[in-house]
């Protein structure tokens, strides 16, 4: 299995329904890293550029590209980056770089989504 970081940022519309009328978001992620496989570690509101801080766990032939669009199919979702982690226990097992794992876009993966599209 694969952790991965995702940094969420909310349309205006969104954010303000969820101020006027608080309730459990992290519930509504949960179905989405559920269908492809995947577990919701934890998740955290943000104090910075991005709303909402997610840790998932995903089996590793899930790409970051999928899970960001997974999470963009509600419409409540900006921008989604979406990290891939290296526990530090692998890291420290390291021997070369070309034993890190790459995914189709190196670095990981960024996906704009526009509400309503």
């Amino acid at each position: 299995m694969s952790f991965f970081c995702h940094q969420v940022s909310y349309t205006t519309d969104a954010r303000n329904r969820l101020l006027h009328n608080p309730h459990d978001r992290f519930e509504a992620i949960r179905t989405p890293i559920e269908n492809l496989g995947g577990k919701l570690q934890s998740s955290f509101f943000a104090l910075g550029p991005f709303d909402v801080l997610v840790i998932s766990e995903f089996p590793d032939d899930v790409s970051p590209a999928a899970i960001s669009v997974a999470f963009s199919q509600g419409g409540a979702i900006a921008s989604i980056h979406t990290i891939p982690l290296l526990p530090l226990a692998e890291a420290r097992d390291l021997q070369s770089d070309s034993a890190l794992p790459r995914w189709p876009l190196r670095a990981g993966f960024a996906l704009a989504a526009a509400a309503g599209r």
